[in-house]
């Protein structure tokens, strides 16, 4: 009965003054004239104290996948999932044989270099254990660094694509915390 007096859980961020770093399942932002829901959020951490997150956005018309890395710039992607084999037929094949990634991809008529690529850990925030899952990264940049191509390995056999743009944080605003 009394419950309704009961001292309500401060959030851990300025409601205020969100940000990106403020990020969470249930919030809501806008980028390019639509609302997006964060419905889900994922972890990976690359060793060395360097962590970026990821979210599974939704705007009622399509489905993508917003990251964060703030490791020493700050880098946003906007990506959405792809067939590996609509980038290269032979990726999967050249990776197991020469342990190398190709220097380059071709996708939709640009061309695409690598970047980085990283051994990490990857977890889902909205999983009530904290289970770490192994996985490698591949990440190429047009040559503008305005387009991302992102191939994830998560075994010897298992691969993810995507494919999207770099963005401005600028580009993302109206950030609004989501009920829970």
């Amino acid at each position: 009965m009394f419950g309704f007096f009961k001292k309500k859980k401060e959030p851990a961020y300025d409601v205020t003054n969100l940000g990106l770093d403020d990020l969470d399942i249930g919030f809501i932002f806008d980028y390019d004239l639509k609302s997006w829901v964060i419905n889900e959020m994922y972890e990976y951490d690359w060793g060395s104290n360097n962590f970026s997150h990821e979210y599974k956005v939704d705007s009622g018309e399509e489905i993508a996948f917003l990251s964060v890395e703030d490791s020493s710039d700050l880098v946003i992607t906007l990506t959405k999932s792809i067939k590996i084999k609509k980038i290269d037929e032979d990726f999967a094949q050249i990776v197991g044989d020469t342990k190398k990634a190709p220097a380059q991809l071709h996708y939709e008529g640009i061309t695409y270099h690598l970047a980085s690529d990283s051994a990490g850990y990857f977890r889902d925030c909205g999983k009530k254990e904290e289970e770490w899952e192994e996985l490698f990264s591949w990440e190429y940049f047009d040559e503008n660094e305005t387009k991302i191509i992102s191939i994830t390995q998560w075994d010897e056999h298992t691969f993810d694509a995507f494919g999207g743009i770099v963005l401005e944080p600028h580009q993302i605003s109206n950030i609004i915390p989501g009920g829970s």
